[in-house]
């Protein structure tokens, strides 16, 4: 049997797997840019880890590229990310920051 796995589903699979996170959320942010719909090209991930702790935040989002590389190569084209100890995480009142909107890839009204 044949299982077809979205990109949201393997980025989700591969930081449980590689960095064990206390919380993991990952959203599609595709359709908010100008990508074809259905689009899987626009991520926005936060997550908290103990992998994080005494990591500074250019380790950290070093530490998710690395176990995303593969999809970042392609079909992923950009990710944002929130990266958090499980400290500053209770600081932050466990709130998801919200994304900046897009600024239209390049077409202009």
């Amino acid at each position: 049997m044949s299982v077809n796995f979205t990109c949201e589903d393997l980025i989700n699979s591969i930081l449980q797997e590689e960095l064990v996170p206390d919380y993991l959320e990952v959203v599609n942010e595709s359709s908010q840019h100008n990508v074809p719909p259905n689009s899987e090209t626009h991520f926005k991930v936060t997550i908290v880890s103990n992998a994080f702790n005494d990591v500074t935040r250019v380790s950290r989002h070093q530490l998710v590229y690395k176990a995303l590389a593969e999809l970042l190569s392609s079909p992923v084209h950009a990710l944002a990310l929130h990266t958090y100890t499980s400290e500053e995480w209770i600081k932050l009142g466990n709130n998801v920051p919200n994304s900046p909107h897009c600024l239209g890839g390049g077409v202009r009204n």
